[in-house]
């Protein structure tokens, strides 16, 4: 499986590279249409918010269930005799 992804990682364009797909086709988009789709002037906000929401509250989700859970794993119990006083 290792083999496999490494693999796939063979023609992936270098990091920070200027001519890869997303920096040549998307960023131009982002950067161009922003304000005009979104109405914010914020391009990041637009991205985060508008452009990727369900991949944010998908996040959001996932960082909250994992609070709630150490909440619930960490909280202190009371003793069963000292609960009735």
């Amino acid at each position: 499986m290792g083999a496999f992804l490494i693999y796939g990682t063979i023609d992936m364009p270098d990091w920070g590279d200027p001519n890869s797909p997303p920096s040549v086709h998307v960023s131009p988009r982002y950067i161009k249409k922003t304000e005009e789709e979104t109405a914010t002037p914020n391009m990041v906000t637009s991205v985060l918010a508008d452009y990727r929401g369900y991949d944010t509250l998908g996040e959001t989700t996932v960082i909250f269930t994992a609070g709630m859970a150490c909440i619930l794993l960490l909280r202190r119990r009371k003793e069963a005799g000292k609960a009735g006083q």
